[in-house]
């Protein structure tokens, strides 16, 4: 893949604490001219970077407030699982989307798939409907941003750090979001847990190789 015209872009701290900083890469990423583009590259990562991953159980995220789609990816991934395991080469491959617990303000996945009824959630996000909860060994993370030591900018809920720190084993977790959202001054807060690796449309952005 050749990403040597895509020239990353960061938002500098004259731009604002986290609030601003999120209201900026949201308002950027609803308007965003090349998203067809953008979300192409980003499909191919994580294509290229989910062949050697041994998992059979993934979590994702329903798209809001323009985040890239995951979806495609991993239903190419699913596929893939399907005609492997013709040969038992590989177990059957399963998706999930979250749903907040309205408790605790934990997120429970619950299996997807292509067609899989949906209703609302209480936030008006789609969910799967009358499917049943499955334990992701791998969770994408939608990112607003991301910055230095695979810490995320969300939208302040806190609903993943909270689910994360009750998951045991702690699945490995993936961030996903556009080369632009990278925030080189974006500082952890005590609460915070860093995500294991973060693809953008460029690539690997963390773990940082060499």
């Amino acid at each position: 893949m050749d990403n040597k015209d895509v020239q990353p872009a960061t938002i500098r701290p004259l731009d604002g604490p986290k609030p601003a900083w999120r209201k900026q890469l949201i308002e950027k990423r609803q308007n965003l001219a090349d998203r067809a583009w953008r979300n192409d590259l980003l499909q191919r990562v994580m294509r290229v970077w989910l062949i050697h991953r041994p998992d059979a159980v993934i979590g994702a995220y329903w798209p809001i407030k323009g985040e890239f789609d995951p979806l495609p990816a991993l239903f190419r991934w699913q596929e893939a699982g399907l005609e492997e395991d013709a040969q038992g080469a590989q177990k059957h491959r399963r998706i999930g989307l979250p749903v907040v617990n309205k408790v605790d303000k934990t997120l429970t996945f619950y299996s997807w798939f292509p067609g899989c009824p949906m209703e609302e959630d209480a936030y008006g996000i789609p969910k799967p409907k009358d499917t049943e909860i499955i334990e992701p060994t791998l969770i994408f993370v939608p990112c607003v941003g991301y910055g230095p030591g695979g810490y995320r900018l969300g939208y302040g809920g806190g609903f993943y750090d909270r689910t994360l720190a009750s998951l045991q084993p702690k699945p490995f977790t993936v961030g996903l979001g556009y080369d632009f959202s990278y925030l080189p001054d974006l500082a952890p807060e005590s609460h915070d847990v860093p995500l294991d690796a973060i693809l953008a449309d460029t690539g690997v952005m963390w773990p940082v190789s060499g």
